[in-house]
């Protein structure tokens, strides 16, 4: 067994334990897109009705929530989320779980993250918090749409804060990642569609070429963050598609390409919108093509506030000692959709050690990427404490207020 101290070890009994380790290697071989997960669904929502919660409901199309009763009914109402849905990726771990969907793997660490909010749930119900606690199992994270979905149906409307968190492999289990400031960045969409006029690939005079006007647009793109973003600032701009001809010695009629923008501030998101376009307009015009743009917001950034990391932080501590909080090092320029319940009510969103003793550093999204199983214990235990610690500080506000 990896990391794991004795004491949160034995949160859970051996049964509690192989169900949480089943329950993720199933969702691990199973995986499903966005929106699509509807036998990971069906799987939640099986093992969640076996804890017998005060309520259990399908919301958002794929997504489950779970209330979990509190010692106090009156008291203030926390949750705690975990994503549940996999990338289009072939799986390359060789893991004994490993994915049996061609093409779709758990690249990201959702299965666990699902996992450990079943294992949360559990341990609120063996040792409930003050209050109720919802149990939100979110589908479409990755598509940067499920956290929307879910805040759309109105289950979140009485919840006064709300937890989560993403495994790292940068970090070993047993370590957690609880401070405040930047966490995660604005992730934001953008689609190219440059238009031309087709020709033989032998008289390329005779037609405007949009796959030369594609290579000249992805060049000049990367000249914003290296010319028109400070350098004391973060921005990330990506090109992660091209899509361009048919044939060899046929210059086609048009190229497209899509990618991320990235930032943690209004400003420099608003900046990487405006050179985009301007480029991309600017550079087609000069290769005598034309420009479609598409700009999508994505979600805004994760900025923590330290109050509500607080709670974090003394549900860490009494679980895994003060030396299992570790600073993140780094900006993180992902994004990631928990930023929405952010924007709505109080909370915080943690990062959770998930590699092994003498295991890699793996990048997730990635085909090589997997979370240590011991992650789950933990995550389950931080969040479960965590909601405990939230819902009493605000239990304990109501009565200051009264």
């Amino acid at each position: 067994m990896t990391a794991v101290p004795a004491d949160l070890y034995k949160l859970f009994s051996d049964a509690a334990r192989q169900r949480l380790l089943d329950l993720r290697h199933d969702l691990h071989r199973h995986p499903e897109l966005s929106f699509r997960e509807e036998r990971t669904a069906e799987r939640l929502y099986e093992v969640l009705a076996d804890l017998d919660p005060a309520s259990l409901e399908r919301v958002a199309t794929t997504g489950i929530v779970a209330r979990v009763a509190g010692e106090d009914p009156d008291a203030p109402v926390v949750a705690v989320r975990g994503d549940i849905d996999a990338l289009p990726i072939d799986e390359a771990t060789g893991l004994e779980y490993s994915s049996v969907n061609p093409g779709v793997m758990h690249a990201c660490g959702h299965d666990v993250h699902a996992t450990w909010a079943v294992g949360a749930a559990q341990l609120l119900a063996e040792r409930p918090a003050r209050g109720d606690v919802l149990v939100v199992l979110q589908p479409a994270e990755e598509t940067g749409r499920g956290a929307s979905a879910v805040l759309d149906t109105g289950v979140l409307d009485e919840a006064r804060a709300i937890f989560g968190g993403h495994v790292d492999r940068r970090f070993a289990v047993g370590q957690v990642v609880a401070e405040s400031g930047p966490l995660a960045a604005a992730a934001d969409v953008f689609s190219i569609v440059l238009r031309g006029s087709g020709a033989h690939g032998a008289r390329p005079h005779e037609g405007s070429d949009p796959i030369v006007g594609a290579a000249a647009v992805i060049t000049a793109l990367q000249s914003i963050v290296s010319r028109r973003v400070s350098p004391g600032t973060a921005a990330v701009v990506t090109v992660g598609t091209i899509n361009a001809g048919s044939a060899t010695n046929v210059i086609p009629e048009t190229a497209s390409l899509s990618g991320t923008l990235r930032a943690m501030d209004p400003d420099t998101r608003q900046l990487l919108h405006d050179e985009v376009r301007r480029i991309v307009n600017q550079t087609a015009l000069a290769h005598n093509l034309s420009a479609d743009i598409t700009l999508e917001s994505g979600p805004p950034p994760i900025v923590n506030q330290e109050e509500h990391v607080a709670w974090a932080r003394q549900a860490v501590s009494s679980l895994l000692g003060d030396e299992a909080l570790v600073p993140m090092g780094t900006l993180n320029m992902g994004g990631e959709d928990f930023a929405y319940y952010l924007e709505k009510l109080p909370g915080c969103f943690l990062r959770i050690g998930a590699r092994e003793p003498g295991g890699d550093v793996i990048p997730a999204h990635t085909p090589r990427f997997y979370a240590a199983d011991n992650t789950i214990f933990v995550g389950a235990a931080v969040l479960a404490e965590t909601a405990r610690v939230a819902s009493a500080a605000l239990a304990g506000q109501n009565r200051h207020d009264t």
